[in-house]
């Protein structure tokens, strides 16, 4: 099983510009929350447990996060609680609510993404490898971290592997295509 500087440093190769980095700190949240909304239709309940899509989405989500990484699992599971807690409050409306709000953050979430990639000058992580959707969520918190100056040992480690992030000019970005 790759370690989490492995999955980070592997992400990272594609969003080493400072930009695509920001712009992934609201898409890549925004893709998340949509999901879940997606997601938490239909709901059991489960004795007291409303029970979705999203929440076993959620609880495999956290498995994989927490074989990585106490710390970050901790981090995306409260992420993740909390998005439930948003995604049934949206499921519970309307049905026209609940597919606008979750098609449209979807879908504008994609563009912001897709703007970073332009000034990276690469096409997303998980072009080439699908775990990048998994992974996505938990570089933005890590960077969320780095940015607090937290886990600055993985923040070394990745950037031992994939370099520092840079900004890239027109130049670098024409010497380096997709």
């Amino acid at each position: 099983m790759k370690t989490l500087i492995d999955h980070l440093s592997q992400y990272a190769d594609y969003h080493r510009d400072p930009r695509n980095i920001h712009t992934h700190f609201v898409g890549v949240p925004m893709i998340m929350f949509a999901v879940v909304i997606l997601l938490s239709r239909p709901t059991w309940m489960v004795g007291a447990v409303p029970v979705s899509p999203a929440l076993l989405a959620a609880l495999a989500a956290s498995v994989f996060y927490f074989r990585l990484d106490m710390r970050f699992g901790l981090a995306m599971a409260a992420l993740l609680a909390a998005m439930l807690v948003g995604g049934q409050w949206v499921a519970a409306q309307t049905l026209a609510v609940w597919l606008a709000t979750g098609i449209g953050l979807f879908a504008v979430g994609w563009v912001i993404q897709f703007v970073g990639h332009y000034y990276e000058g690469r096409k997303p992580a998980f072009v080439d490898d699908l775990v990048g959707l998994i992974v996505g969520p938990l570089f933005v918190v890590a960077e969320w971290a780095f940015a607090l100056g937290l886990r600055k040992e993985v923040q070394a480690a990745v950037e031992e592997r994939s370099g520092p992030v840079r900004l890239r000019t027109g130049q670098q970005a024409a010497a380096h295509p997709q």
